[in-house]
């Protein structure tokens, strides 16, 4: 670490259709919202490469406060690619991993925001619970509850 200039990784983006089924789901997960803007003018497009541009966002955080969902939904420019519902092995962004304390008990409240479990639960060398969901909207999140000590 002593040679770079890494401080933190800050967030990670995911654009999304609806932004308020997008908080609904991640609040059920346990994020809390920290903050929502619009997010408009010239500098934008500079920084994106889209040109002019009009998004909405919201800033989701874990509950210890280190790490950042920004969530964005894009009224201009039209959204031109849409990878949500790729396999697991695509390229690119892949999926979110969060540690949660009863992963059965998750898996059942997020399918009542019409989230489907992508495989199964399994247990990995006694350490932890895995899976894989699919978010309403397609997005694909993981869930993993460390087992023993915790």
């Amino acid at each position: 670490m002593a040679k770079n200039n890494l401080l933190r990784m800050d967030n990670v983006g995911i654009v999304v259709e609806s932004l308020d089924e997008a908080i609904s789901f991640f609040t059920e997960i346990g994020l809390k919202l920290e903050g929502r803007a619009s997010i408009t003018g010239e500098w934008t497009g500079r920084v994106t490469g889209l040109g002019n541009q009009n998004v909405e966002i919201a800033m989701m955080v874990t509950p210890d406060g280190h790490s950042r969902l920004e969530l964005s939904r894009f009224l201009s420019p039209a959204i031109v690619s849409d990878h949500r519902n790729a396999p697991v092995n695509a390229l690119g962004y892949l999926r979110v991993m969060f540690t949660v304390e009863d992963v059965n008990e998750l898996v059942a409240r997020l399918t009542k925001h019409g989230a489907q479990l992508v495989g199964e639960v399994v247990n990995y060398e006694n350490t932890y619970r895995l899976c894989y969901i699919r978010a309403k909207d397609g997005l694909l999140i993981g869930l993993a509850e460390q087992l023993g000590d915790k």
